[in-house]
C-alpha cells in the first residue's frame, strides 16, 4: 500500500488544525484550501497579501503552486481547482485575474477543471483556491 505523506512548503506555517497543507499519496496530490497569506514569518500571525482581490489572488496562486512544487508536481498536473469566493461581484474580476495568471505560466497540458463557489471566510480574506494533481 502506499504511504500518504503531508506536504507542507518552507513558505507556510503549519496548519491551525489537524489537518495538512498538502497530501501526496502515490501519485495523487491533494492540495488544501489556500488563501492569500503572504509568506510565514517566525513569530508572525499570517497577513494577508492586501486588501484587493488581484493581490489576495494571485498570492494564493503562489501559495498553492509552493505546495504542488512539495509534492514535485506543477500547474500542468493539476486536473481540477475550486475556487472559493466571499462576493460573487468579484467572478470576473477573478476570471479576469485567472486567466492572466495561466497565461503568464504558459502551461502545455490543457487547462484544469474549475468549479467556483461563493462561501464565508475570516475577515478581510477574499478567495480560497483547492487543487488536485496527478503526477506523471
Amino acid at each position: 500500500m502506499t504511504e500518504k505523506t503531508a506536504l507542507t512548503p518552507s513558505t507556510h506555517t503549519a496548519p491551525p488544525a489537524k489537518f495538512s497543507h498538502g497530501v501526496k499519496k502515490g501519485n495523487i496530490l491533494q492540495v488544501a484550501g489556500q488563501v492569500g497569506f503572504l509568506p510565514a514569518v517566525e513569530g508572525q500571525a499570517p497577513t494577508p497579501a492586501g486588501p484587493t482581490l488581484r493581490e489576495q489572488t494571485l498570492q494564493t496562486f503562489a501559495n498553492v503552486k509552493a505546495i504542488l512544487e512539495e509534492g514535485g508536481a506543477s500547474w500542468d498536473d493539476v486536473m481540477i481547482m475550486r475556487v472559493y469566493l466571499t462576493d460573487v461581484d468579484h467572478f470576473a474580476e477573478m476570471n479576469a485575474i485567472y486567466n492572466e495568471y495561466f497565461e503568464e505560466q504558459g502551461l502545455t497540458a490543457p487547462a484544469a477543471a474549475r468549479t467556483t463557489v461563493y462561501v464565508g471566510l475570516p475577515a478581510g480574506l477574499l478567495i480560497e483556491i483547492d487543487a488536485l494533481a496527478v503526477l506523471g
